[in-house]
């Protein structure tokens, strides 16, 4: 008997809805479908495991199918089919959940029923009209003496629905869906595309799909086993399936937490080196192995979008076409589960092979920066497992640097100042007199150390940093026995003004200062604050960092009162003393990396004329 009708919905135009702004990537139309298929077959299963179906399961593949003369897409499935009034409640009144439903019927005595249960059949499977014209279910229930019941719909709110018997039956229980696909939507009757999407969404589903002849996922991905019925080769083989071209990771995290969420997937730390390649869209969402989204930024920890890997949760809140997290409680949480996760991994590492953490640290100490930085808990698990390392090499915790250089490096106010370098290079001149005095150097190159360091100053008590070039050596750590000038005062305002006229950059500062007679005549540094915020604002400071970048820098033009050079400037003729101090000068610049073009040609012709005067 053929019946029509009208689906019961609230509104004449639920397709147009459904169309344009329900499911705005219509590519998701084959996700529902197949997910839905894999539910009903899902549903089967349980039923078994409950002794409510007694017969043989047999092969419960869903499978894909196009024919592109017909113009047909079919999805089918060998699971729990459905009568003409279950098509009447699930499919016309959209307003019933056939999931739902089920999960609450079975909950109590079926575990697995809630966990494997994917999505609500309603609205996903009108995702369909997406593409086609015209919508046919073929389907027949598990339950004995049903007839094969039969669905077609054009995408008006009107509807035929039979039950049929003879030639037109379903011999076997489960459900077909038939598309009839649109005139606009040529591109999903190609082969490729559909596998495309397939692969994208359904690789892991728990149900072999099998698209023109071919199984496409893998039911038991890792993330579903226990850590201990895996191996190491089990974890990097899994990765390079997800990410073919990259080098193998240094570690992972397996997640597995059902309370009080439902949490599994792996996370993988790949090799970063010391670029801030910030690499988004790396980590896979997934929920009951239906992939969602690679856009995770509410479930992961901003530092951690640097991760790879997979997380699969039914906890996660969706909205219902799957395209985008609904920021909730639930999501907190398991935002501050990861954290931790990691931490404690971190931490593990840490303590059972140092060796081994040092090693993996130029590739693991931007995470942990970064996460220093942008997470206050973060922060307090790591600030005992974050490495810095000295110009030698050697690595240290915090505490144990500060233990380190407590002793030599406290300045007369018991401040403790740690030195460091931002290129050991360019700045050797100044690494080395820093050494000479006894003094250690720390190497901080990263593209977050300019903030990581202005957090430690914050955090770290009665301790400062600067760089090695920020003042002259004897200012770097100000003692009580700072060495006296041999010039008198006249002298220094002589000196001063020779120089200044020498120079003529409105940018360079001179000042005369008793240094040992060992340093250089003339040494030019760029004080610490200016230049630290000048780095803070080229990496990314932002807000009030802005007008440091626009400032010109402002340059300390130490002049060495105690040096021999500096005597003979005041001791030569003007024209001679101010030829000397140039000189001088330009070596200084020189010694910083800042004598280029044309300043380098004339002081390389000035140094040639005064060798060949000698």
């Amino acid at each position: 008997m053929q019946e029509k009708g009208s689906i019961s919905i609230h509104t004449e135009n639920i397709f147009p809805i459904i169309k344009k702004f329900l499911y705005s990537d219509h590519e998701i139309f084959l996700r529902e479908l197949v997910s839905n298929a894999v539910d009903a077959t899902q549903k089967l299963q349980s039923l078994a495991r409950q002794g409510e179906y007694k017969g043989e399961l047999g092969e419960l593949k869903v499978r894909v199918t196009v024919d592109k003369e017909a113009r047909k897409i079919t999805v089918s499935d060998h699971g729990l089919g459905m009568t003409a009034e279950e098509i009447k409640k699930y499919i016309n009144q959209i307003a019933f959940s056939g999931a739902t439903e089920f999960v609450e019927k079975y909950k109590e005595t079926d575990a697995q029923a809630k966990d494997q249960i994917i999505g609500q059949f309603g609205l996903g499977f009108y995702s369909a009209f997406m593409v086609a014209k015209e919508v046919e279910i073929w389907s027949k229930s598990y339950k004995d003496d049903t007839a094969t019941a039969h669905w077609i719909c054009d995408g008006s709110t009107e509807f035929t629905l039979e039950e049929t018997e003879g030639e037109h039956a379903k011999a076997e229980r489960g459900t077909d869906v038939v598309l009839h696909v649109a005139d606009d939507s040529d591109e999903f009757l190609e082969e490729a595309r559909l596998k495309g999407i397939l692969t994208k969404y359904c690789k892991f589903l728990p149900i072999e799909i099998e698209f023109e002849g071919e199984v496409i996922n893998q039911t038991k991905p890792i993330w579903t086993k226990q850590p201990a019925d895996l191996t190491d080769e089990d974890y990097v083989k899994f990765y390079q399936e997800l990410y073919p071209f990259s080098e193998p990771p240094l570690f992972w995290i397996h997640l597995n937490v059902d309370y009080p969420f439902n949490l599994t997937g792996i996370l993988y730390f790949p090799k970063v080196k010391d670029e801030l390649q910030l690499q988004r869209n790396k980590i896979q969402l997934y929920s009951r192995q239906v992939f969602i989204t690679d856009e995770v930024k509410d479930v992961v920890p901003e530092f951690l979008m640097l991760l790879h890997g997979v997380i699969d949760s039914p906890d996660i809140p969706l909205n219902v076409s799957r395209s985008f997290l609904q920021a909730d409680g639930a999501v907190r949480k398991i935002n501050q589960y990861i954290t931790k996760k990691v931490a404690d991994k971190l931490a593990e590492l840490f303590r059972k092979d140092r060796e081994g953490y040092e090693q993996k640290w130029s590739d693991i100490g931007m995470f942990v920066k970064y996460g220093m930085l942008s997470d206050e808990k973060f922060y307090e698990k790591a600030k005992d497992f974050v490495l810095v390392q000295n110009i030698a090499g050697k690595a240290f915790t915090l505490p144990q640097y500060q233990e380190f250089v407590q002793a030599n490096q406290k300045d007369k106010n018991e401040q403790t100042v740690i030195l460091y370098t931002t290129d050991a290079e360019a700045q050797h001149g100044f690494v080395q007199a820093a050494q000479d005095r006894g003094y250690d150097v720390l190497v901080l190159d990263g593209p977050l150390d300019s903030h990581f360091i202005g957090q430690l100053e914050q955090k770290l008590e009665k301790t400062t940093f600067k760089r090695v070039d920020a003042e002259t050596t004897g200012k770097l750590i100000e003692k009580d026995d700072a060495p006296e000038s041999v010039l008198s005062e006249d002298d220094k305002t002589r000196l001063t003004d020779v120089f200044k006229q020498a120079i003529s950059n409105e940018h360079m500062h001179v000042q005369v200062e008793a240094l040992s007679p060992q340093d250089a005549p003339v040494i030019i540094t760029l004080p610490e604050f200016m230049r630290r915020m000048k780095d803070m604002q080229r990496t990314g400071g932002g807000g009030g960092m802005q007008m440091f970048g626009s400032l010109p820098d402002s340059y300390t033009v130490s002049v060495n009162a105690n040096h021999p050079v500096t005597q003979r400037v005041l001791s030569a003729e003007a024209e001679a003393g101010s030829k000397l101090a140039r000189q001088a000068f330009d070596l200084a610049l020189l010694a910083q990396g800042m004598l280029k073009g044309e300043a380098l040609t004339a002081f390389v012709k000035r140094s040639a004329d005064l060798l060949a005067a000698e």
